[in-house]
């Protein structure tokens, strides 16, 4: 064998020998690079009906539209969001599995529970903050207190038989409802359920008195007749509903807001996390969501992911300090 000829034959052995490697690379890179080329999770930790669910639907279609494939709405309610959050935190992190959530998730559990399943740092990838929103106090119609002022006074000749629904403990509703008691005296009995669809039917049909839920899924039974709204949350009055005071209106040192936001599990990739935070924020700036939103009670936000996760570290010191001084603990 010549040189050249020895040299040939090494090269072709050195291709040869690289060729799998390369190959088991290929498929890899190319999945992610046709991202998205399947259907995409959004899991919804709570049961259908509640504020969460129509704020994830409302953004799953335009999402679809814009990377060409199925957002489909899975919701996993339970635990108060642990459920859906422990099955995100397992998922594959390839852009496929996405969780909605809200500070319930990612900073009160953490200050409820002695042992959660998931961390809310390490375990998730900030994608997008979705909404900022108050909630609504509402009772049912029966119960004699047309006002703020009147249930505080109701709340305190009868203390702890009031009973408050919410869509679980350390929820949006279970945190405000702990604030507006501390700011009152008022003192009712917490009735923790799996979701705030299941809430609303026990408050509508009398089996509980009164509740702190979004003001976009509260609208609705107020305007039917079949809530009572009290007051909203916000430091002032919600342009979804002027004619509905705000607590602070009664209560001058009371305000209580929220969000909802998008988090992929820890490890995807940051260029699936840019493409999801472009493509959901150019959906908010859109005047038929931010409308939308308005509507129901909530304000369109957006942002980047690093914005995002500044909030949730925010709110994690928060809801620690208010659990600890509350004496709250998980029921």
């Amino acid at each position: 064998m010549t040189n050249i000829e020895r040299r040939r034959f090494v090269a072709t052995a050195l291709a040869s020998a690289a060729l799998p490697s390369l190959l088991a690379v290929a498929p890899k890179a190319h999945a992610q690079a046709g991202w998205p080329n399947r259907p995409i999770r959004l899991v919804v930790p709570y049961p259908p009906g509640g504020g969460t669910d129509v704020v994830s639907r409302l953004i799953a279609e335009p999402l679809s539209q814009a990377l060409g494939q199925p957002v489909i709405v899975d919701n996993k309610g339970g635990a108060n969001g642990i459920v859906g959050c422990q099955y995100v935190a397992g998922a594959p992190p390839d852009g496929y599995t996405i969780l909605l959530v809200l500070p319930g998730q990612l900073a009160v559990n953490p200050a409820l529970y002695k042992s959660l399943p998931y961390h809310p740092v390490r375990d998730f990838a900030p994608i997008i903050q979705l909404t900022s929103f108050e909630l609504t106090l509402a009772v049912n119609p029966l119960l004699p207190a047309r006002n703020v002022n009147e249930l505080v006074a109701l709340a305190k000749a009868k203390p702890g038989t009031l009973t408050l629904a919410s869509a679980g403990s350390g929820s949006a509703g279970h945190m405000a409802a702990i604030w507006f008691a501390m700011k009152t005296g008022a003192e009712w009995l917490h009735v923790p359920y799996k979701g705030a669809g299941p809430a609303f039917t026990d408050l509508m049909g009398g089996q509980v008195d009164l509740t702190f839920a979004t003001t976009l899924s509260t609208l609705q039974h107020v305007r039917n007749g079949k809530l009572r709204a009290l007051g909203v949350t916000g430091a002032k009055r919600s342009a979804a509903a002027p004619d509905i005071p705000a607590i602070a209106e009664s209560i001058p040192s009371y305000e209580f807001t929220q969000w909802h936001g998008l988090v992929a599990p820890a490890r995807t990739p940051p260029e699936l996390i840019a493409r999801l935070n472009s493509e959901i924020g150019k959906i908010l700036q859109r005047p038929h969501e931010k409308e939308k939103l308005l509507s129901l009670g909530s304000e369109a936000r957006g942002g980047s992911p690093a914005d995002f996760a500044k909030t949730i570290q925010a709110d994690i010191k928060r809801y620690a300090d208010l659990v600890k001084v509350s004496g709250m603990t998980a029921e």
